[in-house]
């Protein structure tokens, strides 16, 4: 993302920021036919992965990196891109779409394979061409009220959009089709929409306070509908959703990015992004990333995307970039995956769905020295994440989604440097932790009079049935196998083969973190959150407070659960 080059990374701690070029891959075996969310057949679940370049004029924050030192950071990209035969996207911050170098440099890329699209950090030329005071510390400067448009009033974002478009069109002789950045806001995205007719987006991983900026409990990875108040904020119905998939950047490990770190300000990065050497620039990481994304279930679709950021400089990303894109050309080659722009991308995503579909990001398999899995299921009503760890079991994430919950940034004008997107949340298994205590969704029982973790075997995830994510989990001890369904709006779980088992989960967190939680009475669930209050419903199930650092417990109804989210 954006922070400095020379900072550096490990896999269980990695130190800083939101540097990113993307890359866009679709994994695909079969022809695509247009359908609503959920009818996908077995075989026709695309794995899909973005090249997305985005290219900044230049880097205040070191004087080694000159305006000449990112253009010749381009040139190579463009370069290894071509020797691989993969194509992609370049996205253009205002300064750079200025430059001729630039501009001749994409002109001159095939048509067919590159996209040249926008991205939508604010410099000063644009501020001033707009006919507005330029307030930042340098010509960019990437602070949320100064180099987003978070910073600017509504009719400052139209000046600023429309100067943009009107100068890209005069260069390229059309509108760009993708947009993207760490995060836009809302009316932003809409207007875009509905002028200039974008038709795909993407944004900033989840992520906490990396850089200064916050984007959690949001659709995990893959894309989705925003609602028309909340770029961050999946839409549950057409009729409040801007019509342009969001696309989420740059690779997160699927295990690791989530609990980096827990109790401190910033989240590190363990991402595809190249620069990271015990991540994206590892062969062993990078193997089992794309391994796993090509083999997990996903229930809809994949995606991922690859790349750097220009500011990172060539020194930096060459080595990661020659070991992914190899890959990439060969899992493309074998019709495993297909390279496609952010464009075609979005185009395939409204054809296909007309709200945001279901779709599941699974692991398997851990790195080596690990047996741990995960998986995250996301559909347009929430999102859940299921993680195996020691043979234990627990929810480390479950986030509600809620159309009318209204972001500020959509009406106000940021005032910080530092910006947050949050969700409503169920379970945290990141914020409500701390270093020595993990919170979590934990599966129990009562064993021989003692209350125990559960322990199991090897989970087998699929998603064989249309619009459903099917978990089950052989446990130990004869005590039968934990069933687990994700729908669009529920989540049922039973244990098969032992009715009289005595399970039953249970929510704990640190005593000293203060939950959303208002009321826990029998079948609900209440809470209250940046002052918005929401609620679970268990058509199955009850809960109850019993104490002893247990925020609630959920017992089963004749060996059931039903949560409707």
């Amino acid at each position: 993302m954006i922070s400095n080059k020379n900072n550096k990374s490990k896999i269980l701690r990695i130190c800083l920021s939101n540097s990113l070029i993307c890359i866009g891959v679709l994994i695909t075996t079969t022809a695509f036919r247009s359908k609503d969310p959920g009818t996908n057949s077995t075989a026709d679940k695309p794995k899909i992965v973005n090249i997305v370049n985005f290219i900044r004029l230049l880097e205040p924050r070191d004087p080694n990196i000159t305006e000449d030192v990112l253009y010749q950071t381009v040139v190579k990209q463009v370069a290894l891109m071509k020797k691989y035969h993969l194509g992609g996207t370049f996205l253009l911050q205002y300064d750079a779409l200025m430059d001729k170098r630039y501009q001749t440099l994409l002109a001159g890329l095939p048509k067919g394979s590159f996209e040249i699209g926008a991205w939508w950090e604010i410099p000063q030329p644009l501020v001033e061409n707009a006919g507005l005071k330029w307030r930042g510390r340098y010509p960019w400067d990437w602070r949320a009220n100064i180099g987003f448009s978070t910073g600017y009033t509504q009719q400052e974002r139209i000046k600023l959009i429309d100067v943009y478009m009107k100068d890209f069109k005069k260069i390229f002789g059309y509108y760009p089709k993708s947009v993207g950045s760490w995060f836009i806001d809302a009316y932003s995205l809409n207007y875009m929409y509905q002028k200039y007719h974008i038709v795909a987006s993407c944004n900033c991983k989840d992520q906490y306070g990396t850089d200064g900026y916050t984007l959690w409990g949001g659709y995990w990875n893959q894309a989705y509908y925003p609602s028309k108040l909340n770029s961050y904020m999946p839409a549950q119905n057409a009729v409040n959703q801007i019509p342009v998939p969001i696309f989420r950047m740059l690779g997160s490990d699927p295990i690791r990015q989530y609990g980096d770190a827990p109790g401190k300000q910033r989240q590190g990065v363990i991402t595809l992004e190249p620069v990271y050497p015990h991540a994206g620039g590892d062969s062993t990481w990078v193997a089992w990333f794309f391994n796993e994304f090509v083999n997990g279930a996903s229930t809809n679709f994949a995606y991922t995307q690859a790349g750097q950021e220009n500011s990172f400089t060539w020194d930096a990303m060459e080595k990661g970039l020659t070991l992914q894109f190899p890959l990439i050309e060969k899992l493309r080659d074998e019709k495993k995956v297909r390279v496609e722009t952010l464009e075609a991308s979005g185009r395939w995503f409204k054809e296909h769905f007309k709200v945001t579909p279901p779709t599941s990001v699974t692991i398997n398999n851990d790195l080596p020295g690990s047996n741990d899995k995960t998986v995250w299921f996301d559909s347009r009503y929430y999102r859940a994440n299921l993680l195996w760890e020691n043979e234990n079991l627990r929810f480390r994430d479950i986030h509600l989604f809620n159309e009318k919950f209204r972001s500020k940034y959509e009406t106000q004008v940021a005032t910080s440097n530092e910006c947050s997107f949050f969700t409503l949340p169920v379970v945290d298994g990141y914020l409500w932790s701390t270093p020595d205590e993990p919170a979590g969704l934990k599966f129990k029982a009562i064993v021989n009079g003692q209350e125990t973790l559960l322990e199991g075997g090897i989970p087998v995830i699929t998603d064989g049935t249309a619009g459903k994510l099917l978990v089950s989990w052989p446990l130990k001890g004869d005590n039968g196998t934990l069933k687990i369904e994700f729908t669009e709006k529920q989540i049922q779980i039973s244990v098969a083969g032992n009715k009289h088992l005595d399970w039953f989960l249970d929510l704990t967190s640190n005593a000293q973190i203060t939950l959303p939680f208002t009321t826990v009475t029998g079948n609900h669930l209440n809470a209250r959150f940046e002052g918005m209050a929401y609620s679970v419903n268990a058509t199955k199930g009850t809960f109850s407070t019993p104490g002893n650092n247990v925020q609630f417990r959920l017992k089963p109804t004749q060996n059931q659960i039903v949560l409707n989210l």
